[in-house]
């Protein structure tokens, strides 16, 4: 088998900085991790907040520390410090080789995407609270055996909420399931259509943030090289 991991993402229109953090690290026992976190601090979207955010989970999960374990660590320090007046919606997806699991962890009200290998696309939406409000706060998890023909399609409320100003919006269910029935994308084909998608949705003009992360599985590997592509625009 082999894993494939794609990172797309937009700012908002006119704004100079995105309040999205997409980080990756390697597991210390083998695997890779990916963390997706939207900031804020009194209400705005803050880069700052997200970054710190998505590094506190990151050192835990380096050290060894499960994913639950760090999210909820990482929240209760970031409420001790701020008493309150910060939040950020997180997710982090992890494919861990030493159980064998795809993890998938949310503290958003943005649902995460599951495609199994008969195309199916499962919405995982149970309730969840942002971190850093209050103490105590879990994640929700969802843990499944890395199989062929898997994806997690994850994103900011950027791309969950595209058109919504104009009343329409993007039925993410519908747009995988029918990308998937006309061909194989790769995992960068389907976050580079669910973002382009978006953003029309937008009229071009992206009203908040928009970051789309999958984790895809294939069947075989071609060799045993690790690679990681990273493509970054430039003003």
């Amino acid at each position: 088998m082999e894993l494939r991991v794609a990172v797309s993402k937009i700012d908002k229109y006119g704004n100079g900085q995105s309040g999205d953090t997409v980080e990756v690290i390697e597991r210390p026992n083998g695997g890779i991790s990916v963390v997706l976190a939207d900031g804020q601090i009194n209400t705005r979207s803050s880069k700052a907040i997200s970054t710190m955010v998505s590094h506190r989970v990151i050192d835990h999960i380096s050290e060894g520390v499960r994913d639950g374990a760090s999210i909820r660590a990482a929240s209760s320090s970031i409420f001790a410090e701020h008493q309150g007046n910060v939040r950020a919606n997180l997710n982090v997806i992890s494919a861990d080789l030493q159980t064998n699991t795809i993890i998938v962890s949310r503290n958003s009200p943005v649902p995460v995407f599951l495609i199994t290998d008969d195309e199916a696309v499962d919405c995982l939406s149970s309730e969840c609270e942002p971190i850093g409000e209050r103490v105590d706060i879990s994640p929700s998890i969802v843990e499944l055996p890395i199989q062929p023909g898997t994806a997690i399609v994850a994103f900011s409320d950027g791309v969950y909420n595209a058109g919504r100003l104009t009343q329409q919006s993007l039925d993410i269910c519908t747009t995988i399931e029918a990308l998937i029935d006309e061909q194989e994308p790769t995992a960068q084909e389907i976050a580079d259509f669910l973002l382009n998608r978006a953003i029309r949705l937008d009229d071009g003009r992206p009203k908040d943030d928009m970051s789309i992360i999958v984790m895809l599985v294939l069947p075989q590997s071609i060799d045993n090289i690790r690679r990681m592509n990273i493509s970054m625009s430039i003003d």
